[in-house]
């Protein structure tokens, strides 16, 4: 089980560039750590039939792709790879490395609710406990001995928490998560095993399923290598309202006295339709678009979130309140963003109350920041050496005489 140990860095770091260090914001403080590319995870409607997205991203995430366990295995012991074997090799040829299966979707021949319907798409019976544990563990064992090597991490569930997605009991998907693990520790001891996520915005089912779901997991020996949740705000949320549930997520964790591992955000937007008729979906759009997808990366680094996974790179699509795709503001945004961040050492970000946030960063000796105001436009001055400000389509120009700049989208302050 990896864990992340980057305080002594940090310290160092920190006292070189005299820059006072924030407070840890989650177990998994990525102070000190240089940033990879799998922060920026994502999801690819239509990968299954060869589409792929024309911005880089670092992670993959395989699910909504005509992947479940229900399309693969449909009837005992009788599989078609097909789609999964297009979404692995589409991924493989565009130079992925870090490849993400999600396990869920019981078929409903092995279903305990074979009738039952859950999420829009979903076949009936996908939510079910399997009826014999024993077709989990042959499910598992087919999966992993086929892509591996290829497949670097699985996720036993998806929302296990929603009875749209799991009907069956905290106790019972700790029993999935432990026996996936052991089983593809077995078979491919490289992969990990990424904790069922959580949705945290309906607050109801996150508090009663989740930590029942943690105690289950320590009986177990906390049987996986990263936890996760799903952090949509509801849909007239903000940026601001994500933090408050990661770091409701991150409190649970620490209250069930969870050991020290990476967290991954394993599905991000905003504009969602819910919870409830008094939030209809929102369509974000233009400035606003750019500026929240790139401020939910940064923020990840501010919770201590090692991966986050956008959802969904595709087509436009009137469940998502930020398109993804090709002509969206929002792609040339986090196009824009990993060229600063990635391969960067993170210092800290440091939030003033007047919600001026400055993230500091290190690279090739240099240091720069990317500064934002959570409200109306701030004034931020440059660190010493900068003498540029690009925006976050990536316009530059030249610092004035005071190396001064006033702006409230993420905004890059470097040489």
């Amino acid at each position: 089980m990896r864990r992340i140990t980057s305080l002594a860095i940090t310290a160092a770091i920190s006292a070189a560039l005299v820059i006072p260090a924030a407070a840890p914001a989650s177990a998994a403080d990525l102070r000190g750590t240089v940033v990879q590319d799998s922060l920026f995870g994502m999801h690819v409607f239509g990968s299954q039939d060869g589409a792929w997205p024309t911005i880089p991203f670092g992670a993959l995430r395989i699910w909504d792709s005509g992947t479940a366990w229900s399309n693969i295995e449909k009837s005992p012991g009788v599989y078609d790879w097909t789609k999964l074997d297009t979404v692995v090799s589409t991924a493989q040829k565009n130079g992925m490395t870090n490849i993400m299966m999600v396990l869920a979707g019981t078929p409903a021949w092995a279903s305990s609710t074979p009738n039952s319907k859950g999420h829009p798409g979903q076949l009936p019976g996908e939510q079910g406990m399997p009826t014999d544990i024993a077709y989990w563990d042959r499910w598992v064992e087919a999966v992993v001995t086929r892509y591996k090597g290829r497949i670097t991490s699985y996720q036993p569930w998806n929302e296990a928490n929603l009875t749209t997605f799991f009907n069956g009991t905290p106790a019972e998907m700790a029993t999935l998560t432990k026996r996936a693990y052991d089983i593809i520790q077995r078979v491919d001891p490289k992969a990990q095993v990424i904790a069922p996520s959580t949705g945290t915005r309906l607050g109801g089912p996150f508090k009663s399923f989740y930590p029942k779901y943690l105690a289950e997991l320590k009986q177990r020996d906390w049987p996986v290598d990263v936890f996760t949740a799903h952090t949509y705000p509801a849909s007239l949320g903000t940026p601001k309202d994500r933090r408050a549930l990661a770091n409701t997520f991150i409190d649970m964790l620490r209250a069930a006295g969870a050991p020290d591992l990476p967290i991954w955000d394993t599905e991000l937007n905003f504009g969602l339709a819910g919870p409830g008729p008094a939030n209809p979906d929102q369509d974000i759009t233009g400035r606003k678009a750019q500026d929240w997808a790139a401020r939910a990366y940064l923020d990840a680094l501010r919770l201590g979130i090692s991966s986050a996974y956008w959802y969904a790179w595709g087509p436009e699509n009137d469940l998502l309140g930020i398109q993804m795709n090709s002509a969206a503001p929002a792609a040339k945004a986090l196009s824009t963003l990993q060229d600063w961040i990635v391969g960067a050492t993170y210092v800290n970000c440091i939030e003033k109350p007047n919600k001026a946030v400055t993230c500091n960063f290190t690279k090739g000796g240099n240091r720069f920041q990317v500064v934002w105001s959570e409200g109306p436009k701030r004034v931020f001055k440059a660190p010493a050496g900068a003498t540029k400000s690009c925006d976050i389509n990536g316009n530059c120009k030249p610092l004035k005489g005071n190396r001064t700049v006033r702006v409230n989208s993420p905004t890059l302050l470097s040489r």
